[in-house]
């Protein structure tokens, strides 16, 4: 490393040149040789040769280790010292290459520090546990003789315990500011294994009174005195009970950069870049490099941390006893018999539901770094990752398996799955297996992905092979399950699952669903499987966005290092959610109640309108009898599937066609007779006024530069209006005397007051002399102004009652044609010719769809203004024909904004009973909508049972972990 890099104080990834020095004797009483050899960046090795008196050799403190001891004690190696220097290499003769290479690649115990540290490893969990209590400080004695010592600073270095004076008096304010100097400048020397400010009978200095210590604070050089009293433990045992972990960062420090990695995922590399500007941010004072040193302790400070918290330092066997899956942070809410269960839940269903979500994250990915030899890892299989050897001969057997094709959609998870790219990769993302509900990782559910979603669902499963009913969800389960079952066969016997006696269900995530045929649309959806709530299926998808930020730290570890890091992260997830699982739990149960409640009311109405009419009776008890035959076998014919088949383009035009000639024939060329009774008189009068805002809505289509043609269609129309109109009005004053004065007075009703009309359609214009703006003044217009006859007033309520009626079934004809216009456009228009005609139709079904909006809304102003008249003779016509906006105006599926399972259908659909003369298309869609109506109330009502049998869980969880603890 260059001395400018050096100077800079920012370590470097990149291994340097270490320059090697040997010393040989070549005469005891006389002099020395010397020689320096060193390893140039080409290869090449160089060689200096010097005679040095050995009066010159001889070091001022003899207690002091030197380059020149050429066999130094092996009491002396502290392999726990990163400081100490090399054993020296004696060679005799100038050509050394070979020697110094095979001296330089000889195996020591600092070519895998991990391995010395495993040996040790149940000693720093047991100084970890040590710590959190009292430690050798038993009595309550103060250094200053009080009997309260029980405070000890978290940020000092001594551990001893002191009273509230002694501990307000070592941290009070001296001198007005603090001097920006390093303690070891000072004089100050740091004595471990006694009391602070006493000293050592026998103190023995760190390996050339030379030691770093890695803080919050930044990076220190201190003087270091280890206890060398016969009492005195081993130095790194010294080190951990001064709440320092060898070699040698202090507990804050790993504390705090363990936090912080989970909140930000923060790399090691960057913390540490922090650290070293922290402690000297200007680059004039070398930053000792310790970056390979923190990765490392890291790794260590990990594993003991999860060790301590899983209660494994407390096993009188000793940690190695731990068993697969022990170091997991388990959900309480899922079932795990002998923990949360009754002793009688074998005989009761609803407490053996358990629903796994299998997935996998192709971002957690791993480079060809490293190998399992050289960073095997420390969990071993205890956390969430399975164990590697295992798992990857159970990947070795699969390798001449051929992936089939998938017979849904061209999902690329199957189709695609042996062809991903993984060049230069070693591990192509990994596979999990997630409690669904909660998305919590299961114990032994992760595993490397090699080539595909090759998933480690066999070793999660077999720690749940006690339970009865088991949810499976995975994106492509429709194919997946398949050859599920077959293929367990290959497994060792240890992981294979019994079936025998289990209810195991299939499922597809609901927001991948929509990708999938219709038939598995039906089949594997949780909206419509009776037993599993409100689960979506969508829980691990939601944690993948928090931990891929942690992948471009991963991606560069080794294998083991990368397992380790991943449990840890893995395990705080859980844990956080288990800290909010109560508030959690109870907001979804106050929310499962609210829409429970509201779908209850939903289905009861849609209920009832369906058995209006003996008909609807009849089909309502046939639906129902279906579903339940398919909720108890998925072989039986799916009532949520239609029976339909969707209408053609052609078949629409030809609709449309029939529509248009039944209008010319029955409305604009109707002639007026001589002798009209009043009937006529109405019906004839609410014929013009359909006719008027047809009129009104081609006007208002005309463009700018309209044509001459399409003008004059225009006033020719209006001429035969103006025409109709003129001899309509002339037989109105015949029933209706009081209009020709209130034509003349100023009074008249404003054409423009219906708020609830939103359709589009142009309005009436007052000041118009059109034909499609003159005010007919019906009954139903005038009645709150002026009096009408009774008998008049209830026959136009009678006319306008069934307008609504058939604007509303027009309405419910328009929004099918709609429908399956787009559904047709979409699936087999292509190409701007045809896109171009295909929109024309749709904006003409459009045009019709606005203008039956307005005629209903129309019915609907005049229903309102004629029942306080008619209150004898209407009534609860308001439940039936409520006000209609154009939101309402939806398909039966159309969830208007929400999701499948808490959309509820619109009100306009609600009023129509069932009849003989229905056509088949509008059975077979309100069969459809009733049983999605029913299976939506049925899931939220399941969802607050399983709430409730999860929140009994947690409890019951939480009592056997804290006897687990007591114990």
């Amino acid at each position: 490393m260059s001395q400018s890099t050096r100077r800079a104080g920012r370590p470097t990834k990149r291994p340097r040149l270490i320059k090697h020095t040997t010393t040989a004797s070549l005469d005891a009483v006389h002099r020395d040789r010397h020689r320096i050899f060193s390893l140039q960046p080409n290869g090449n090795i160089t060689l200096r040769t010097s005679y040095i008196p050995e009066s010159n050799l001889t070091p001022d403190d003899p207690g002091e280790s030197t380059l020149f001891d050429a066999q130094p004690e092996p009491a002396d190696l502290d392999p726990w010292n990163e400081v100490e220097h090399f054993t020296p290499v004696i060679c005799e003769d100038a050509n050394i290459g070979s020697e110094v290479l095979k001296a330089r690649h000889q195996k020591t115990i600092r070519d895998n520090p991990i391995s010395v540290w495993l040996l040790e490893r149940q000693t720093f969990v047991d100084e970890l546990i040590k710590l959190e209590g009292r430690g050798k400080h038993t009595n309550n004695t103060c250094q200053c003789g009080a009997e309260d010592a029980v405070f000890r600073c978290q940020d000092c270095f001594s551990v001893q315990l002191a009273c509230c004076s002694c501990t307000i008096q070592s941290h009070e304010w001296k001198e007005g500011f603090f001097h920006p100097v390093s303690l070891k400048s000072m004089g100050l020397r740091v004595q471990l294994g006694h009391y602070p400010g006493t000293t050592c009978r026998k103190p023995k200095p760190a390996h050339g009174d030379d030691f770093v210590v890695i803080d919050v604070h930044g990076i220190h050089d201190i003087a270091l005195d280890f206890c060398g009293c016969e009492h005195e433990v081993s130095h790194f045992k010294q080190l951990l009970r001064a709440r320092w972990f060898p070699a040698t960062l202090t507990f804050a420090v790993l504390e705090f950069f363990h936090i912080l990695s989970f909140e930000s995922k923060v790399s090691a590399y960057e913390f540490y870049h922090r650290l070293a500007r922290r402690t000297d941010n200007t680059g004039i004072t070398p930053i000792r490099d310790r970056y390979s040193l923190f990765l490392r302790m890291v790794i260590e400070w990990r594993n003991c941390k999860t060790l301590k918290c899983s209660g494994r330092g407390h096993d009188p066997n000793g940690i190695h006893s731990t068993n697969d899956g022990d170091l997991a942070v388990l959900c309480p809410a899922c079932p795990h018999p002998g923990k949360n269960l009754p002793d009688d839940w074998e005989t009761a269903p609803n407490h053996t539901d358990f629903s796994l979500q299998s997935t996998a994250n192709f971002r957690l990915k791993r480079r060809m770094v490293s190998s399992d030899e050289k960073d095997p890892g420390l969990s071993c299989g205890w956390g969430y990752f399975v164990d590697e050897k295992s798992y990857k001969h159970h990947l070795n057997s699969l390798t001449g398996i051929a992936q089939e094709k998938s017979t849904c959609v061209s999902h690329n998870a199957v189709n695609m799955a042996d062809t991903k790219s993984w060049k230069g990769l070693a591990a192509t993302g990994v596979g999990t297996v997630d409690c669904a509900r909660h998305d919590m990782k299961l114990a032994n559910g992760v595993g490397d992905l090699q080539r595909g979603e090759r998933c480690v669902f066999f070793f999660t499963l077999s720690n749940f092979s006690a339970l009865r009913r088991i949810n499976i969800s995975y994106d492509v389960a429709c194919q997946w399950h398949k050859n599920l079952w077959p293929r367990q066969s290959m497994l060792p016997s240890r992981l294979r699952f019994n079936q025998d006696g289990k209810v195991i269900k299939f499922f597809v995530p609901k927001f991948h669903l929509a990708a999938h045929i219709e038939v598995c649309q039906t089949e594997f959806s949780f909206n419509w499987t009776p037993g599993v709530g409100r689960t979506d299926g969508k829980a691990p998808e939601r944690g993948w966005a928090n931990m891929n930020r942690v992948a471009s730290s991963t991606k560069e570890m080794g294998p083991g290092s990368r397992r380790d890091t991943l449990n840890d992260h893995f395990g705080d997830s859980n844990w956080k959610k288990i800290t909010a699982l109560g508030r959690a739990l109870l907001r979804k149960i106050g929310v499962a109640v609210a829409s429970e409640k509201e779908h209850r009311h939903a289905l009861h109405d849609f209920q009832g309108s369906i058995t209006e009419s003996e008909a609807g009776v009849a089909s309502l008890s046939v639906w129902r009898a279906e579903i339940e035959a398919w909720e108890m076998d998925h072989s039986q014919p799916n009532p949520f599937q239609s029976r339909v088949a969707t209408m053609t383009q052609a078949a629409v035009r030809l609709e449309l066609a029939k529509q248009d000639a039944k209008e010319l024939e029955d409305g604009s060329v109707v002639p007026l007779h001589a002798e009209v009774t009043c009937s006529v008189f109405l019906s004839t009068g609410i014929d013009l006024e359909h006719t008027q805002r047809r009129l009104h809505a081609d006007v208002g289509a005309l463009g700018q530069h309209s044509t001459d043609i399409q003008r004059t269609k225009i006033l020719t129309r209006r001429t035969v209006l103006q025409r109709r109109i003129d001899a309509w009005t002339d037989i109105q004053v015949l029933y209706m005397p009081m209009v020709p004065n209130l034509r003349a007075s100023v009074s008249l009703p404003p054409p423009n007051d219906n708020d609830n009309d939103d359709s589009g359609c142009p309005t009436l214009n007052p000041n118009s002399s059109n034909a499609e703006d003159f005010p007919l003044l019906l009954p139903s217009q005038v009645c709150n102004i002026v009096a009408c006859d009774q008998k008049m007033l209830e026959m136009e309520w009678s006319l306008r009652h069934a307008q609504a009626n058939d604007a509303l079934n027009e309405c419910h004809s328009h929004i099918r044609v709609r429908c399956q216009l787009y559904q047709y456009k979409t699936q087999h228009v292509r190409g701007q010719g045809a896109s171009t005609c295909a929109r024309k139709t749709l904006d003409a079904v459009e045009e019709r769809l606005m203008l039956s909006h307005t005629k209903y809304a129309s019915a609907h102003k005049a229903l309102v203004s004629l029942s306080p008249s008619c209150h004898m003779y209407c009534t609860g016509w308001e439940q039936k024909l409520q006000p209609l906006k154009k939101a309402h105006l939806r398909p039966m599926g159309d969830f208007g904004g929400q999701t499948q399972g808490t959309a509820i259908m619109s009100w306009i659909w609600l009023t129509h009973g069932i009849s003989t003369s229905d056509n088949e298309g509008l059975q077979d869609s309100l069969r459809v909508e009733w049983c999605k109506a029913r299976a939506r109330h049925n899931r939220w009502s399941e969802e607050i049972h399983l709430l409730l049998e999860e929140m009994q869980r947690v409890l019951k969880f939480l009592d056997w972990q804290a006897e687990q603890w007591d114990s």
